[in-house]
């Protein structure tokens, strides 16, 4: 095996926000990474214990989309992005309401709920729905994409101060990709299953106005979201595709290293001198040293794994370890090293969909608003607890000011230590 240089992996700072703000998907540094400590190991739906308070998604009657997007929190306030059919509208025609809802987080009170009207697709298929990415925030703007392909920015009192239309949107089954804020761009792939029409797409965060399109040709449908990052000083966007994994520089889309890779669902994670990537799919895995340029796939591979089990969620590291939930409802420690499993047990009612969240006191929360695990990190599985709200979906947790914000098939929910 290649000498491994020595590299600085850090997380770049989408926009300059609080140390316990859950910007976007996957937190601050877009990886599950959080500096909370000291979050409660256990919640119960049934008899309240440390569910600081929990409001409806939906209202009565409603017909809902999947809903599959994580809620984002910032400043106090929390984000959600849902869409449903009302009472009498049939979904078979008919895009459903996009609303953007804002709580406060300390007692969930409805700040505001806007609507964003709809783009110009209407899906035929509904099994990925119109509301799998998650929003960002850059402490001013709300952005949020929604399956009509339609991206938008709401301002602090919910107002939509701009709306782009996405031509084409052939995004296979729905369109999943989160949008990623990073310095004065809001970036959102578009790969198709036409894969000639695959593209980078940047708006400026202010107005809306596209500042550059990069193709993508080649890429097909995927629904992994970019990872910001910053490796050996320099800002790097880490871009999951059908075919390749690549660092693209953030402010010009130019390619700067491509591997071979498949993505998904999964969004690349790095540490320990390597970016980590499997499909979401059932594939294989691999770790590249991103330190390199050009095709760097036979230079840069530094461990694969032969074939990583379905799961949709998006792998933590913590440390010198990986983690990686997949199904049938496993955790998998590997060293980040050289890829060798560590452990792998089972956690059985975990949703393989949900991606786990790191806490800086060495926590793993595999949460989720239905059956959730903590986990301490290291080399020997630690099970910490287990809790259960009842209200399982596709959601990842949002983590700020002490609390988890975890998004239901029915209810928004925020736990927390209760004095």
């Amino acid at each position: 095996m290649p000498t491994r240089p020595a590299v600085l992996l850090l997380p770049l700072l989408i926009v300059p926000l609080a140390a316990d703000d859950w910007p976007a998907w996957r937190g601050p540094t877009g990886q599950g990474q959080s500096a909370e400590k000291d979050l409660p190991l256990t919640w119960d739906g049934k008899t309240g214990k440390n569910v600081l308070w929990k409001v409806p998604l939906l209202p009565d009657k409603a017909r809902p989309d999947q809903n599959q997007s994580s809620p984002i929190a910032h400043g106090g306030r929390v984000w959600v992005a849902v869409s449903y059919w009302p009472d009498g509208v049939e979904p078979k025609g008919n895009a459903p309401e996009h609303h953007v809802r804002c709580h406060q987080a300390d007692d969930g009170k409805l700040v505001w709920d806007a609507t964003v009207p709809p783009g110009p697709w209407k899906l035929t298929d509904l099994r990925g729905g119109y509301t799998a990415p998650t929003p960002a925030t850059d402490g001013t703007r709300v952005f949020v994409a929604f399956g009509s392909a339609v991206l938008a920015a709401l301002d602090r009192d919910g107002k939509v101060a701009w709306r782009q239309e996405l031509v084409p949107h052939d995004f296979d089954v729905a369109m999943a990709v989160s949008p990623v804020v990073v310095g004065e761009l809001v970036l959102l792939v578009c790969d198709f299953t036409d894969a000639k029409k695959s593209r980078l797409l940047a708006f400026d965060r202010a107005t809306g106005e596209k500042k550059w399109e990069r193709s993508r040709a080649g890429h097909g449908f995927c629904h992994s979201t970019p990872t910001p990052a910053t490796v050996a000083g320099k800002p790097l966007l880490l871009v999951a595709g059908a075919k390749a994994l690549e660092g693209l520089d953030p402010a010009t889309g130019e390619t700067l290293w491509t591997a071979d890779a498949a993505g998904d669902t999964v969004s690349p994670v790095l540490g320990g001198g390597v970016v980590y990537l499997d499909s979401g799919r059932g594939s294989k895995g691999v770790a590249i040293d991103p330190t390199g340029t050009g095709n760097v796939t036979k230079t840069h591979t530094r461990w694969t794994v032969a074939s990583v089990p379905q799961g949709f969620s998006s792998p933590v590291v913590v440390g010198e370890h990986l983690y990686r939930l997949h199904s049938p409802g496993t955790l998998t420690c590997r060293k980040l090293s050289d890829g060798e499993v560590v452990y792998q047990e089972r956690l059985t009612g975990a949703a393989t969909a949900s991606s786990p969240i790191a806490t800086a006191d060495g926590r793993i929360y595999c949460a989720s608003a239905g059956k959730s695990f903590v986990v301490q990190s290291g080399p020997t599985f630690k099970l910490l607890a287990t809790s259960d709200l009842d209200d399982a979906s596709q959601a990842s947790p949002a983590v700020a000011d002490g609390r988890l914000f975890l998004k239901g098939s029915k209810w928004l929910w925020c736990v927390g230590a209760k004095e």
